[in-house]
């Protein structure tokens, strides 16, 4: 699949933590992320604001004020800064993410 314009394929996975893998490309100035999350994902806070396109599974993001279910083909904004804090868990085997980041 080509994401982006982007050959994801022919690239390798990095491992950042536990039940985490990611593969990073960098086109006109902006971050390209796919990401797969597994069950095993270790619980944390993220603070760095990206939009998103879920690709598989379902992922639940707790903000501070409000959780969130997210299903496949739903598009997913998470704005900057720690007044946006939210942390992600899976709810199916494996989750996907397509995120596009400012660089």
């Amino acid at each position: 699949m080509s994401l982006y314009k982007t050959d994801f394929e022919s690239m390798s996975w990095d491992v950042p933590m536990p039940g985490i893998r990611h593969k990073i490309a960098e086109r006109d100035g902006r971050r390209l992320r796919l990401v797969e999350y597994t069950a095993e994902m270790e619980p944390h806070w993220c603070e760095r604001g990206h939009t998103g396109y879920m690709l598989e599974g379902r992922f639940e993001i707790r903000f501070e004020n409000e959780t969130l279910v997210f299903e496949e083909g739903d598009g997913i904004y998470l704005p900057e800064g720690s007044e946006h804090k939210h942390m992600g868990k899976v709810l199916t085997d494996r989750v996907r993410v397509f995120f596009l980041e400012s660089s």
